[in-house]
């Protein structure tokens, strides 16, 4: 049996089986879901699938993946309103998010120049110590990484800072660093 032939046969259905899949999931658009069952499909095909079985056989395994397929998903997938309580006093989410009000180019700007004074005014060490707080380890965690005190990562630290105001100083005229919007 040609592959071709079959996916020409059972396409129209899978189609089918996709969008009615898509009225109930609100987060997997209807294509994906369509190309997830081709691609079981042809997986299927590639073991050999047997020449006696019909297509409604073959079209119940690729909605019984594609069912198992969005609940291993949604597990995955917690939506969440902007209208969310996220504390017992009632303060919504959208409250608790900051506004970004900070133009592209200048947040562009500022990731550009993040970059330049890594690759041009850090040194080794700060560069380390740079890289691994980015990873979200904490101070000390870091020290013992480096093999370091923490005194000496808070010091590297506050370089860090250092540069970084400087040289966002001289492409703005002042700092911003902690002021986003440049206020």
């Amino acid at each position: 049996m040609e592959f071709t032939r079959l996916y020409n046969r059972l396409a129209p259905r899978l189609r089918q089986i996709a969008r009615r899949l898509k009225t109930r999931v609100a987060f997997v658009d209807e294509d994906d879901l369509f190309q997830e069952m081709c691609i079981y499909l042809w997986k299927k095909y590639q073991q050999g699938i047997p020449e006696h079985l019909n297509d409604r056989y073959v079209i119940n395994g690729c909605n019984f993946h594609i069912n198992n397929y969005l609940r291993k998903m949604s597990d995955n997938v917690y939506m969440l309103s902007l209208e969310h309580p996220m504390n017992d006093d009632g303060q919504l989410l959208r409250d608790t998010l900051c506004e970004v009000t900070e133009p592209l180019y200048r947040s562009l700007d500022r990731k550009m120049t993040f970059e330049e004074i890594k690759n041009n005014g850090f040194s080794k060490r700060e560069k380390q110590v740079l890289d691994i707080l980015t990873q979200g380890y904490t101070v000390r965690e870091a020290a013992r990484q480096l093999g370091i005190s923490h005194v000496m990562v808070v010091k590297y630290k506050k370089r860090l800072v250092d540069k970084w105001q400087r040289k966002e100083g001289a492409i703005n005229g002042k700092c911003n660093l902690c002021q986003p919007n440049g206020d």
